[in-house]
């Protein structure tokens, strides 16, 4: 299991490049399984529900499963109010 923690600040100026990180990991790891630690999170913006669902689709593809754990209830509450709330594993 590859476990990616996030940087205590994601937003549109970060969100990219980190997506472009992970995915270059996940790309090269076997197992099926990747965990998202959002626990030191504390500053964000909707970039943050982007790079999630960049990431659970890879992980669909590849028939992996993504597990985000750590999330706030403020960050939880942004993935609802934009809708994708039942789409992401929070």
């Amino acid at each position: 299991m590859t476990t990616f923690r996030l940087p205590p600040s994601v937003t549109h100026l970060n969100a990219d490049a980190l997506a472009l990180e992970y995915l270059t990991v996940m790309r090269a790891q076997t197992g099926p399984v990747t965990n998202i630690d959002a626990s030191q999170m504390l500053h964000f913006d909707s970039s943050v529900l982007a790079l999630f669902l960049t990431l659970l689709k890879n992980m669909k593809e590849r028939n992996g499963v993504l597990c985000i754990n750590g999330l706030s209830p403020r960050a939880k509450a942004l993935a609802h109010v934009y809708g994708v709330g039942e789409l992401l594993p929070i």
